[in-house]
């Protein structure tokens, strides 16, 4: 049997910049059936262990605000990559600390995960469209999800590659 494999778009569909995680896994729904489960997922925190749970690999998708990229930059990192969240933050626990609180319940967190985190142009604004960086960014987030597929359908397993940038 091959490894499960999730896509999950993180996110709130109706603040901004912030709906590109789950506009994202939406568009590639149809289009990854039979290859991964994609999942849309306005939780954070904690909340999120179950939709991780049983699975090898994993893709999250999520918009970040760091103001060292142009909007709409896809910034690409692996768990290793990523620090403990910081206050404040909506997420109260990040990917790192899912994995710890996984393993401590006994529970399969997938070993390989990427993250692709689109930097957004403000901070989360309900009501508000994507920019227009941002929005340009779905099309480029697509091709990466396909891109780290078929590099695990070609591999073995093994490490994680340094985390990448790559501006719209």
């Amino acid at each position: 049997m091959g490894a499960r494999t999730l896509v999950i778009g993180l996110g709130n569909e109706y603040a901004g910049d912030d709906a590109v995680g789950v506009l994202a896994a939406r568009a590639l729904g149809a289009e990854l059936a039979g290859v991964a489960d994609v999942v849309e997922s306005a939780a954070s925190g904690l909340a999120l262990l179950e939709d991780f749970a049983g699975y090898d690999r994993a893709i999250v998708i999520d918009a970040i605000l760091t103001g060292r990229h142009p909007p709409g930059s896809i910034i690409e990192m692996s768990l290793t990559d990523l620090g403990p969240v910081a206050a404040p933050s909506t997420h109260q626990a990040g990917m790192p600390e899912l994995a710890v609180v996984a393993s401590r319940l006994g529970l399969k967190f997938p070993a390989q995960t990427r993250v692709l985190a689109v930097e957004a142009a403000g901070p989360p604004a309900f009501g508000e469209p994507l920019s227009e960086a941002v929005a340009a960014a779905i099309g480029p987030l697509r091709k990466s999800v396909m891109a780290q597929l078929e590099r695990w359908a070609h591999e073995d397993g093994g490490e994680e590659g340094a985390c990448t940038t790559t501006t719209p």
